[in-house]
């Protein structure tokens, strides 16, 4: 077993601006996946860059060209007993927190898939770049698919995603497990938008200089903007199929309402143990996991 002390860093490099950029890699792997080992390498990663001076933004981005992240790892989910996946998820939780409490701009720029666990890493930074094509000149998907796996958001996607883009869309994409295509998406998923993977850098620093620092202790989420949510939440009860999960998106998105960022997580991780153990999900996890 591969120890945290024996784990490599993730690449990282700092420019004369004082930019930190990080890597996420796939670790031999032909896309970026999140798996306890990567999660482990960012906080690892994190905490050596913590240590540099004169650090004044974070750009998080991906080393593979076809994907941002796709997702987590559900192999490994589907492996792990209901005690670990718990931790797993909670230290998930702790770990993408870190990028929105930095005392400096954090900002993903993406240019490839960003699903699931991905997106909600990037929804963890203080602004998304994104392009609208990746580096094959074609658009790619972005988005919370688990809901069509029969599980659900772990990571504080049903918090984020509807602070970002308008409640109803929001919360109606996060119940089917619909997702967006790069060149169409909501308006205000992405913070800046530009045309190819080239234009990133270049729009990142104008974000920084317009927007410089955003100090917050937890990612821009329902507890911390001002929309009209439950109108959101009446509107999928009324039209949504009253599927496992879409009542535990439902539960999680309510919890943020009610009581906020903390209590929402909490209730969406109980929610996507629980829903793994069904039938239904079973099903679906296993009919996907075959098709690799």
């Amino acid at each position: 077993m591969t120890t945290t002390t024996q784990l490599s860093l993730l690449r990282h490099e700092i420019n004369d601006q004082g930019v930190v950029t990080l890597w996420l890699d796939g670790n031999d792997r032909p896309v970026v996946v999140l798996d306890r080992e990567l999660i482990q390498r960012l906080n690892t990663t994190l905490d050596v860059i913590e240590q540099e001076k004169n650090v004044n933004a974070l750009f998080l981005r991906s080393d593979c060209s076809k994907v941002f992240v796709a997702g987590a790892d559900l192999a490994e989910i589907d492996g792990l007993d209901d005690p670990a996946l718990h931790a797993y998820l909670a230290f998930g939780t702790t770990v993408f927190g870190r990028l929105a409490k930095l005392p400096y701009p954090s900002l993903a720029l993406i240019s490839g898939a960003s699903l699931g666990g991905g997106l909600e890493i990037a929804m963890h930074c203080d602004a998304i770049i994104a392009s609208k094509v990746g580096s094959n000149d074609k658009p790619y998907l972005i988005g919370l698919p688990e809901t069509g796996l029969g599980i659900c958001p772990g990571w504080g996607g049903t918090q984020m995603l509807p602070a970002r883009i308008d409640p109803t869309i929001a919360l109606e994409a996060t119940a089917t497990g619909n997702l967006f295509k790069s060149n169409a998406m909501p308006e205000g998923l992405a913070d800046v938008l530009v045309e190819t993977p080239e234009e990133l850098t270049a729009a990142a620093e104008t974000w920084i200089e317009q927007n410089g620092a955003v100090q917050r202790s937890i990612p821009r989420c329902i507890e911390n903007t001002s929309k009209n949510y439950k109108e959101a939440i009446e509107s999928l009860k009324t039209n949504s199929e009253s599927s496992e999960s879409t009542k535990s998106v439902l539960l999680a998105v309510e919890t943020g309402v009610d009581k906020g960022w903390s209590s929402a997580v909490a209730v969406e991780q109980c929610e996507l143990v629980r829903l793994r153990n069904t039938q239904t999900a079973q099903q679906k996890i296993k009919a996907f996991l075959s098709k690799g």
